[in-house]
């Protein structure tokens, strides 16, 4: 990818704020909306969900999940083509992060620092942070240009500046 795409993926990824996550539920795809945050040098994408979604009980029995990310409809000039949005769909694996995690508290403060509102959830004994970390990263940044990143590549991308 150019320069260019690589800036794309970046600020489509940091930028927006949630994610449509696809789990497996009772032998069935099951697609939500999640908000994240990212968190550590993989970029890893960090959710805060309760135990009464069905989600969070499929991430238990199933951590194999898929998240898409997508750029606002209509794009920045508000004339693109839905199937021109540059979007990001990730395949990877979910792990809870549980709060005697050596690492609970700094994931904590990361999506406090982006969902602040969120802060009475974390009261809540049904919520609990998972981690979802890339596989693998298939990017569309509009017709013609697609690109199947590895977990390398993905980081390399979103540390780029």
């Amino acid at each position: 990818m150019d320069v260019e795409l690589t800036r794309t993926l970046r600020d489509l990824v940091r930028g927006r704020s949630v994610a449509a996550l696809g789990t497996l539920h009772s032998g069935e795809p099951f697609v939500s909306m999640v908000p994240y945050a990212l968190v550590g040098k993989e970029h890893d994408f960090l959710i805060h969900v309760s135990a009464l979604a069905p989600h969070t009980r499929d991430m238990l029995a199933h951590p194999r999940v898929s998240l898409l990310v997508t750029a606002p409809d209509g794009g920045a000039s508000g004339d693109v083509p839905p199937q021109a949005l540059p979007r990001a769909s990730v395949q990877g694996d979910a792990l809870q992060l549980p709060p005697a995690a050596a690492d609970y508290a700094a994931a904590k403060a990361v999506y406090l620092a982006r969902f602040a509102e969120s802060a009475q959830t974390f009261e809540l004994a049904d919520f609990s942070l998972f981690i979802i970390r890339a596989l693998s990263v298939r990017f569309v940044a509009g017709y013609g240009k697609a690109f199947s990143l590895s977990p390398e590549a993905y980081t390399q991308a979103l540390d780029s500046d």
